[in-house]
């Protein structure tokens, strides 16, 4: 018999596998278009389907290999019954062994003479071993990859070098970077903003300040249309909480716009900041600073006060 009980059964569970993923694939794909239109999802089937296909060619091919072996030395021993001799089978060598044989290209000690040479000395002789050929493939190896990473790296410029490739990995670090941060200052309010003396979040400010808010305050915070930001006093209280929360709804009765729909909640909180950077400074270019206007604010970190009370109408 060609095929044992085992084999056949080892043979069917392979060949179910096999129809199990053939009918798999078609109801994966389905289920990924329904989902996504994801080009990689599906080149990854294609090429396990192909993987797959491959290595059961390569299984079937090597038990066929073996099926004609076993023909093969059924016939001759058919041969040797039929010329009345015994039949002695050839002892054959392993694949590893032939393989290893193969790449030290090692000389069997019963067969030295056949590489030694006429040097003598003192009884010892010297053979004429070749370096093994996996040595020699492995040093031409080296040579042919030379010359594909001179050409791919330094004629074609396919791939980046090493300083090339650090500088790409930085620069993608840094936007990630920027787009954590960003979505961070999406979620700053009224109620969590910290007050910030860092440069970054000042030169913002004054960025946004020189371009929105100078028309109406003056350029160095000394009160226009609107109030003076030099000055201790506060309409609305002169926290980082109350001003953020004064930019963010404005003070329509007065003239005073809703910031929430032109800046980010990071740009109001930089701002903010820079506005309470005015506090306590001497403007050094006309106008003269306004007067003072609402309620002395004293942060509650430097009084155990209760800070006072604010009018109910919301100016900046």
């Amino acid at each position: 018999m060609l095929f044992s009980n085992k084999k056949a059964k080892w043979i069917k569970r392979v060949l179910l596998s096999f129809l199990s993923f053939v009918f798999a694939v078609p109801t994966f794909a389905q289920a990924g278009e329904a989902t996504s239109t994801n080009l990689e999802t599906m080149l990854i089937v294609v090429l396990s389907f192909v993987l797959i296909v491959a290595v059961l060619i390569l299984i079937i091919g090597l038990y066929l290999v073996n099926i004609i072996k076993m023909i093969l030395l059924e016939d001759k021993k058919q041969k040797a019954v039929a010329e009345g001799k015994e039949y002695v089978p050839v002892e054959e060598k392993s694949i590893w062994s032939k393989l290893m044989n193969k790449a030290t290209d090692a000389v069997p000690i019963e067969e030295e003479e056949t590489v030694m040479l006429d040097h003598d000395y003192d009884g010892i002789h010297e053979l004429d071993n070749h370096l093994p050929p996996w040595w020699k493939w492995l040093f031409y190896a080296t040579i042919v990859w030379g010359f594909i990473y001179y050409f791919v790296y330094h004629v074609f410029d396919v791939l980046p070098l090493s300083q090339e490739e650090y500088a790409i990995v930085m620069e993608d670090a840094k936007i990630a970077r920027e787009a954590t941060m960003a979505l961070a200052g999406n979620n700053i309010d009224e109620n969590n903003v910290e007050l910030s003396v860092e440069a970054d979040v000042l030169a913002r400010g004054k960025t946004i300040y020189d371009r929105e808010c100078v028309a109406c305050h003056a350029p160095e915070g000394q009160g226009l249309i609107g109030p003076n930001f030099t000055d201790k006093y506060w309409l609305h209280g002169g926290s980082i909480n109350d001003v953020f929360k004064t930019i963010k709804y404005g003070v329509p009765q007065k003239g005073m716009i809703s910031w929430q729909s032109k800046l980010t909640p990071s740009d109001i909180r930089d701002v903010s900041n820079y506005i309470l950077t005015f506090q306590g400074t001497t403007p050094k270019n006309p106008p003269a600073p306004k007067g003072p206007e609402g309620v002395e604010y004293i942060p509650q970190n430097q009084t155990n006060e209760a800070p006072a009370e604010q009018p109910a109408e919301v100016n900046s």
